[in-house]
């Protein structure tokens, strides 16, 4: 999208964003933003927004540790969080319970999204304990990749169909956001 926030670009009159906020709003007790730059063009939000600490972008396993990190410190008795892309508006309603149903059967440490067999590593539920193991495989480590850091832990999946829209469709091309505003209108 040429650099730009993908979370901020306009569907629908709005910004990606708002979407993934509203379907977030209904399912989990507090949100929190992970973002880097200048954190004021997300003031209008309210939200808390926390950048990731680690130097030089790492990529969205660090953004991952920015909300374990916050999570951890200001709800000390919480023990998963869920991450969600923010540049992907059609997050299920069911999207929280469904991970933490697979999780609690499964035994899993981290639960992720798959829809159409296609797993969506950042669409999760992460217990917040892995922060400290995440901590070291990227400043230690210099692991950069999702699928690597999982590849070390019990992950369970939850699936969704893709019919008649996949429901973690992101947008990451203006050809995507094109494809986005017509599932938009047929929904």
């Amino acid at each position: 999208m040429g650099g730009g926030d993908k979370g901020l670009q306009t569907l629908g009159g709005s910004p990606v964003l708002d979407r993934v906020i509203a379907a977030m709003r209904g399912q989990c007790d507090r949100l929190v933003l992970n973002a880097n730059g200048d954190l004021n063009r997300f003031e209008s939000y309210g939200l808390p927004v926390v950048p990731d600490d680690l130097v030089d972008y790492q990529g969205p396993l660090a953004g991952v540790l920015a909300g374990l990190d916050w999570v951890a410190a200001h709800h000390s008795k919480c023990l998963f969080a869920v991450t969600a892309p923010a540049d992907t508006p059609f997050i299920p309603k069911d999207f929280v319970a469904r991970l933490q149903d697979v999780r609690a059967e499964d035994r899993a440490v981290i639960t992720c999204a798959r829809s159409g067999g296609v797993s969506h590593p950042i669409a999760a539920l992460w217990q917040v304990a892995l922060r400290h193991d995440l901590r070291k495989a990227l400043a230690q480590e210099g692991l950069r990749k999702v699928t690597d850091f999982l590849g070390r832990h019990p992950v369970a999946y939850a699936d969704w169909p893709v019919h008649p829209y996949d429901p973690f469709f992101n947008i990451n091309t203006p050809e995507d956001l094109v494809a986005a505003e017509v599932i938009a209108a047929g929904r």
